[in-house]
Parts: C-alpha cells; sequence; structure tokens
C-alpha cells in the first residue's frame, strides 16, 4: 500500500535560475494515491463525462499517553510538536486513501473538489475526514 510522503524540504533555487523554475528539469514525482485527487474544480487536459457523487473516507486516531506526555513537555517550550504533526500528516493520508477505495468502488478515475475537514474528540482523539466527487475523466481531444 502506498505510504504517506514525508514533509517536503525544498532545495535552495540554484544561482541565476528563479525559484519557479528550479523543479522544471526534474521528472514527476511517483504518484501517491491510487487514482487523481485533486482540490480544483476540474482538471485541465481532461473532461468529466461521468459523476459518481460525493465520496468520503474518515480516520480517528489517538496519540499514546507516552507521546501526549512527551508532546504536553515540549509545548511549554513553545515551536512545533512533531509528534502531533505526524500524527496528523499520517491521519490525513489514510482519510485520502479511503476516500480514494470508496471512488474506485463506483469505477471513478479521479476524486475533483477534496477538501478536508478536521476535528477533535474529547480532547484525546483527532478526527480527519477527506471528502470530494467522484469522477470519471477522460483526456480532451
Amino acid at each position: 500500500m502506498n505510504q504517506p510522503m514525508p514533509p517536503q524540504q525544498f532545495p535552495p533555487p540554484q544561482q541565476g535560475q528563479p525559484p519557479y523554475q528550479q523543479g522544471m528539469q526534474q521528472q514527476q514525482p511517483p504518484q501517491q494515491f491510487p487514482i487523481l485527487v485533486s482540490t480544483m474544480n476540474d482538471v485541465p487536459g481532461s473532461k468529466v463525462v461521468r459523476v459518481f457523487g460525493e465520496v468520503a473516507g474518515l480516520t480517528v486516531r489517538s496519540r499514546g499517553i507516552g507521546a501526549n506526555f512527551s508532546a504536553g513537555l515540549r509545548s511549554l517550550g513553545g515551536g512545533e510538536i512533531h509528534e502531533y504533526t505526524q500524527l496528523l500528516y499520517h491521519s490525513r493520508h489514510e482519510a485520502v486513501m479511503r476516500m480514494c477505495q470508496h471512488a474506485m468502488y463506483f469505477g471513478a478515475n479521479a476524486v475533483i473538489a477534496m477538501r478536508f475537514d478536521c476535528n477533535e474528540i474529547a480532547n484525546t482523539m483527532s478526527e480527519v475526514a477527506a471528502y470530494g466527487t467522484a469522477v470519471l475523466l477522460e483526456p480532451v481531444e
């Protein structure tokens, strides 16, 4: 199964090259999900030939007491709480994967207008939902 990609650290721009051209010589990264997932309402170069409707993926996670304790201590000093950053990053990835599986069940090859919704449950758990519109895309001719 696909593993979540770690948050990217972008290298500094090369001398004399604008930052927006930095990655132009590189190949496309491997696809992170089994189908296309886009936050846009349409996909350039493609047309929607069928709409299957709303699909969603959901996960609820909790940190163990040890991680909560160490994160609580770290919060006293300020700054990023890496334990919670990783928890939410993995939760988002799991929610999107479940959303993709839901869409593929209907025969979709893409999810457009994808959004996240996050909530806290009982001050101990994080709920992450990914939702969007499952569609069948074809290339524009």
